[in-house]
Parts: structure tokens; sequence; C-alpha cells
């Protein structure tokens, strides 16, 4: 995408699956979408290895559950605040509830309103399966945006189209979006030297990850 594109997302039809799960799996892990859990760690491990949070006001978009700050925790990593933001209202209720420390959860719609990335003043922004179900022009729009509104640093995860392996089971094209690494490598180191792609953590590679730092002043 040329670094004079236009950001100009669409309203909300990427959350639609969310909803849908929402009505299935009421605020379960199920609403997330992953797979089962040890999918969701092994993407959350791979964000851990890239990038020490440590004393980090860290903004969680698409936060869902609230998970990622609860792994935090289990791992000992003291980050400084963490801030998630849902737009749905029930799973921002649900993490809410549970009381994790040092946070602050928020529902908005990271699409319809991106300034809701910059709240809070975030050293680092992590999107996790959040691009999924987002159209490709929306995708690279709110990295765009979360870019923009971090410190430090942008990690983000996304369904691969280099994977060897699509439909995975389960998957449902019509609404799972993916991206060619290379592509999103590119929109990367448009605009920082800094980037690093894993894309070894899955067998047969349908996920990648990119951790993108700013540039020292």
């Amino acid at each position: 995408m040329p670094d004079d594109a236009p950001l100009t997302p669409a309203p909300t039809p990427y959350l639609d699956p969310y909803r849908h799960a929402n009505a299935r799996h009421g605020t379960a892990l199920g609403v997330t979408l992953w797979a089962g859990r040890e999918s969701q760690v092994k993407r959350f491990r791979v964000f851990t290895e890239l990038y020490d949070f440590t004393d980090k006001r860290l903004l969680d978009a698409g936060c869902s559950r609230g998970d990622l700050a609860e792994y935090l925790g289990h791992q000992s990593i003291p980050y400084a605040h963490y801030t998630g933001v849902d737009g749905l209202p029930s799973v921002i209720e649900f993490a809410q509830q549970r009381n994790l420390p040092n946070t602050t959860f928020l529902a908005g719609d990271l699409v319809a309103d991106p300034a809701v990335l910059a709240t809070n003043q975030p050293q680092a922004v992590t999107i996790s399966g959040t691009l999924n179900t987002m159209e490709h022009a929306t995708a690279f729009a709110v990295l765009e945006h979360a870019w923009r509104a971090t410190e430090d640093a942008l990690l983000f995860n996304f369904l691969s189209a280099a994977t060897t392996r699509t439909p995975l089971p389960g998957e449902d094209p019509a609404t799972a979006h993916r991206i060619p690494p290379t592509e999103a490598l590119a929109w990367a180191l448009a605009r920082t030297p800094n980037a690093v792609l894993r894309h070894d953590y899955f067998a047969q590679g349908h996920d990648a990850t990119i951790l993108m730092r700013k540039p020292a002043a």
C-alpha cells in the first residue's frame, strides 16, 4: 500500500464473526475465534520473544477477554499498564470483572474510531487475531493508525497467505482474510528499518507475526 494511501476503513463488518461467536459461546474462549488456548498462547509467546514488555504501557487492540494481560501476568512480565480495547461490550465487561492488575478495559471500535488506539499513550501496541476478519484495505488502515499511535513498538499477527494448507479446519474463507507476509513486511519496512517477521511457529506457516520499532532519534 502506498505511503500516501487514504485511510478509509469500513465501519464494523469485521466484528460480525465475533458477534456470531459471542452469540454461540458467550464470553468463553470460543468468542476469540482461536482454535484453542494452545494456539492463542503460541502467538502470545512469540510477542514476548520479540519484545520486552517490562515497565511498558501496552495497548491491546482487539483485546477480547483480556487474555494477553493474563498471559503476561502468568509469565511474570511486569508491564507498567495494560489498556485493552475491543468492539464487543460483553467481552469488555467480562475482562473488567477479572480484576487483572494494572489494567483498563474500554469498549471501542478501532476501525470506526481509530483514536482509541492512542488511549493512555501506549509505548507498545499489540494486535493479535484482530486483522483476521478485516478486508485488506481495512487491515492496513488499522496498522497505519496503530503505528502512528505507539511511541515505540507495534506487534501484530495475521493469517498468512503463504501457508501450505488452506483453508484450515473450521476456517471460513468468506470471513478469514489472509495477507501475503512479504507484503506486510514491505509495508513495515517502508516505515521503519527496525522490523522483524516471524513465520516459523506453526508447522504449516498459516500465521505470521511482525514487530516494528520506531527508529532511534
